[in-house]
């Protein structure tokens, strides 16, 4: 589920909820917290696509996770890796007694 909350876990929040915040306030803080995750998957967004435009042309189909050091370096040197082992495999010979 989301952030890894089991279902028992959301409706224990949400009688929480209920309790601390009570059931008239509770829509309104409802709303406005859809709201704010509205207003920071936007902002997310928008801070991706100026970064990839910033950045130039290669970085496409560059994600959000990307930018953690540790996953970059990793998904670069996969990379130099898959065309290293593709410039050095050799080509497969036939058996002329096969034929």
């Amino acid at each position: 589920m989301f952030f890894d909350i089991g279902g028992g876990e959301m409706i224990g929040l949400a009688v929480l909820a209920l309790i601390l915040l009570g059931p008239d306030r509770l829509p309104k803080f409802a709303s406005d917290a859809a709201r704010f995750v509205r207003k920071v998957q936007r902002l997310t967004h928008s801070a991706t696509a100026e970064l990839r435009e910033n950045l130039g042309p290669g970085f496409e189909d560059l994600q959000p996770s990307d930018l953690n050091p540790k996953a970059f370096i990793k998904k670069h040197i996969n990379a130099s890796l898959e065309e290293i082992d593709a410039e050095e495999r050799p080509t497969p010979k036939m058996d002329p007694d096969i034929l």
